[in-house]
């Protein structure tokens, strides 16, 4: 009697990225993976959490995108990737049925708050490490996440930041480009220098993952 074939702990798909079986991934029709890149176990990615306040640009057809991911990405076991949300106060526009009087115009502007996600976007070479739990609006390219870390709402992280294990990013917070960033609440602590440049590469890392 043959043996069915054991499966591998990652699924990889079209495009090279390295999913583990694992992993939580909700609302994958909203989620853009650029390639390359690996989902470890535990690994969640909440892809369900939607805008809902509509944009002021014209958005295009096709699904809405809550996280959009670059190449060569590595998310570590445990950490999870949500979408930042907030109350807006604003007028909204309701349409109503032609059957509605015609002095309203069959629209109606109410001035009121509605709690609305915005999208997750992160760029190219981007580590983030075990357990941290991310909620940036952007994460630039060749950043390194370190463990345990909380990333609040609406941070934007720039290109070849660093941020130390542990580390609480307040809500709102932009990390300078080659900053190194720890502690309760975050804070520059120091630079990365021009020799810590090339670690920031995750080819290498990426190779190195199988089943």
């Amino acid at each position: 009697m043959s043996k069915k074939p054991v499966k591998g702990e990652y699924i990889e798909t079209d495009t090279g990225n390295k999913v583990s079986r694992r992993s939580q991934i909700i609302g994958t029709t909203n989620i853009i993976l650029g390639g390359k890149t690996v989902i470890q176990a535990e690994v969640i990615i909440r892809g369900d959490l939607l805008r809902t306040y509509p944009s002021s640009s014209s958005e295009g057809k096709g699904n809405p995108v809550a996280v959009a991911i670059g190449r060569y990405c590595f998310f570590s076991r445990g950490c999870e990737l949500r979408p930042p949300g907030k109350m807006y106060k604003g007028y909204l526009l309701f349409l109503l049925p032609s059957s509605s009087p015609s002095y309203l115009q069959h629209e109606l502007m109410v001035f009121g708050s509605t709690f609305s996600h915005y999208p997750l976007k992160i760029a190219d070479h981007v580590l983030i490490g075990p357990g941290t739990i991310v909620e940036a609006a952007l994460i630039g390219s060749h950043v390194s996440i370190g463990a345990g870390c909380v990333i609040g709402k609406f941070a934007i992280i720039k290109d070849y930041a660093r941020v130390l294990d542990g580390t609480v990013v307040p809500p709102n917070m932009v990390i300078p480009s080659f900053s190194v960033v720890g502690g309760r609440p975050g804070r520059v602590v120091g630079e990365v220098s021009e020799g810590e440049v090339d670690g920031f590469d995750l080819r290498e890392v990426y190779r190195g993952v199988g089943n």
